[in-house]
Formats: C-alpha cells, sequence, structure tokens
C-alpha cells in the first residue's frame, strides 16, 4: 500500500495517485505498508533511491540500519505495534530522509502513524510542516509520546499489583490466583522489555540525525526540536529501567510468597501426620489378635481405646499451637 503526502499550508494533504500515475513534484512524505515491488519501483524511481526489503530491515547491526546510500540517510527502528492487545511485538520501520521527501517503510500498523498523519493534516493541528524533516521529526516526536503514554500505564499497572499483592491482608490478598498474578506480571516485564528496545533504536537514530545535519547547517527550528527529543528519549530509558528492576522485585516477591505458600501446605500435611500417628499407633496395637490381651474381653475395652485415641490426638495439637507452630 502506497500513501503519499503533499504540504500545503503548513499542513500536510493525503494525495491518493492512480495506479501508472506519477506520484506529485511537491509530495514531502511517502509512506509504504507492505509495499508490492511495483510501488517499490516507483518510488524509488520518484526520489532517486532504494527502497530496503524486508530482510534488510530487520538486521541488527548498526551499519544496517543507519547508513548514507545515493545521498539518502538510512534510519531503521523499532516500534511497538499492538499494544493493546495481549501479544505486543516490535516491527522495525525505516526512515529514508532525502531532500525531495521523507520515505517510511513498514510492514506493521503502528498507532503513532495514524496519530501523527490525523493531526498534521489539520491545518492548526502541529507545527507547521514543509519539509521532509519536519515531517520526519514530527514522526519521531509521536513516536516518543506514545512509548510514554506506556509506560505511564504499565507504571500504574506495577503499583496496582503492589498493592495486590503486598498491602491486602488475609484471603483478600490471594484473590487472583498465582498463576494469573505471575503471568501479568511477566506481560508487563515483556512490554517494558520492548518499549526499552524501542527507545533505544530510537535513540540512536536521533542521535545518528543529529550528528549527520550538524554537517548541512540544519534550521534552528529543527535544533530545537532534536535536543529535547534526545533528553526525552534518555530520560524514558532511565524510567522504563527503573519499571523493570520493580517488576523484577514483584516476581521475585511473587515467587517467594508461591514457595511459603507451599511450605504452609507442606507444614499442614506433615502436622496432620503427626496428629493421627499417635491414634494410628493405639489402633494399631489393640488391633493384633493375640489371645493375652488383659482388654479384649473388658466391657470397657472399645470406649477406652477410643478415648485414648482421642486424647493422642489432642494433646499435639496443643503442644503444636502453644509453640506456633500452626
Amino acid at each position: 500500500m502506497l500513501i503519499v503526502y503533499v504540504a500545503r499550508d503548513g499542513a500536510l494533504q493525503r494525495v491518493d495517485p492512480s495506479p501508472g500515475e506519477a506520484l506529485p513534484s511537491d509530495l514531502v512524505w511517502i509512506d509504504l505498508i507492505s509495499p508490492t515491488p511495483d510501488e517499490d519501483k516507483l518510488v524509488e524511481a520518484t526520489i532517486g533511491a532504494g527502497v530496503p526489503t524486508r530482510e534488510e530491515m530487520v538486521e541488527i547491526e548498526p551499519s544496517s540500519r543507519l547508513y548514507v546510500e545515493n545521498g539518502a540517510r538510512y534510519m531503521t527502528a523499532s516500534v511497538l505495534c499492538h499494544v493493546d492487545t495481549r501479544m505486543p511485538l516490535l516491527s522495525a520501520v525505516s526512515f529514508i530522509l532525502t531532500p525531495k521527501a521523507l520515505v517510511t517503510v513498514r510492514y506493521e500498523d503502528p498507532k503513532p502513524f495514524s496519530l501523527f498523519a490525523a493531526r498534521a493534516c489539520k491545518a492548526n493541528g502541529v507545527q507547521p510542516i514543509r519539509s521532509p524533516e519536519g515531517v520526519l521529526l514530527g514522526l519521531f516526536d509521536a513516536v516518543i509520546d506514545r512509548v510514554a503514554d506506556i509506560l505511564e500505564r504499565v507504571g500504574a499497572d506495577v503499583d496496582e499489583l503492589s498493592h495486590l499483592i503486598f498491602e491486602r491482608a488475609g484471603a483478600q490478598a490471594y484473590r487472583k490466583p498465582y498463576q494469573e498474578l505471575l503471568k501479568l506480571i511477566g506481560r508487563k516485564g515483556d512490554l517494558l522489555s520492548k518499549s526499552r528496545e524501542s527507545l533505544v533504536t530510537l535513540q540512536r537514530v536521533v542521535l545518528y540525525l543529529s550528528a549527520e545535519i550538524e554537517g548541512v547547517k540544519p534550521s534552528k527550528e529543527t535544533k530545537a526540536q532534536l535536543r529535547p527529543m534526545q533528553r526525552d528519549v534518555a530520560s524514558l530509558i532511565e524510567h522504563a529501567g527503573f519499571l523493570a528492576n520493580k517488576v523484577t522485585f514483584l516476581l521475585d516477591a511473587m515467587l517467594g510468597m508461591v514457595s511459603l505458600a507451599q511450605n504452609d501446605i507442606v507444614k499442614l500435611f506433615s502436622v496432620m501426620a503427626v496428629v493421627f500417628l499417635p491414634p494410628t499407633l493405639v489402633a494399631s496395637i489393640y488391633g493384633m489378635n493375640f489371645e493375652a490381651m488383659p482388654e479384649l474381653q473388658w466391657r470397657l475395652g472399645y470406649p477406652m481405646a477410643l478415648g485414648l485415641m482421642l486424647v493422642s490426638a489432642i494433646v499435639p495439637y496443643i503442644v503444636f499451637k502453644w509453640r506456633r507452630w500452626l
């Protein structure tokens, strides 16, 4: 799918070219979503630079993600997708910055792209956009804002889990099964890990872009946007690390509580075994069929045996309660 935007009156305007039609000359952003070979060729002919394949985009070495070729700057970052589902994932997105236009290549639909496009198409929605650099910085800002919102939500969820685990007393503390709590903690840890990885790749891209534009005398607006962007990404990485440590602590605490609960169960079985051991011994003794057993013909032998078994069970129970072993 190929989406083209042109800059008019400080805002973006979407243009849907017909098949076989040349792209507008005043375009500033070409958004490629799961492009076909024909769309790749059309874009390459328009910008005079190649479009990376999906296999090239997922390579992790910096030299394959950040480079210059034919006058175009290639930058690939990992962006979070499907955050609101049970299976969030990281998707590689390539940004190709040329003097003519910005080209984005993606195979998923990250939410920041649609949010930025909707705002940028409004005349007074965002800062006026007149160049490919403005679109690129706007996309970066939208991605950073989205990750910040995700971290805020994860932080609130982690606080709620902490309250659930530590601050509720008695039976209320374990209304949720251990398996469900562990799954919740694991999901938050996985989302934080992906968020941090996305921020790290975005930080590399922003630093690379800052270094690249230093040699071409960037505008004051571009510099003014890049500096706070770098600070925001660095602070978000630090905050994601803090939340990850908190999730690790909750996981360790939860596993410790599971171990304590298992110990309580084992202790209960041990106490029950000790309580029923003396009555079992008494019953075993009087269950022997010897002729010379004095109590065999005794009228009160049966009640006496039952009473002895009851007393031998109560005495260990009282001792355990006195020792606070129960």
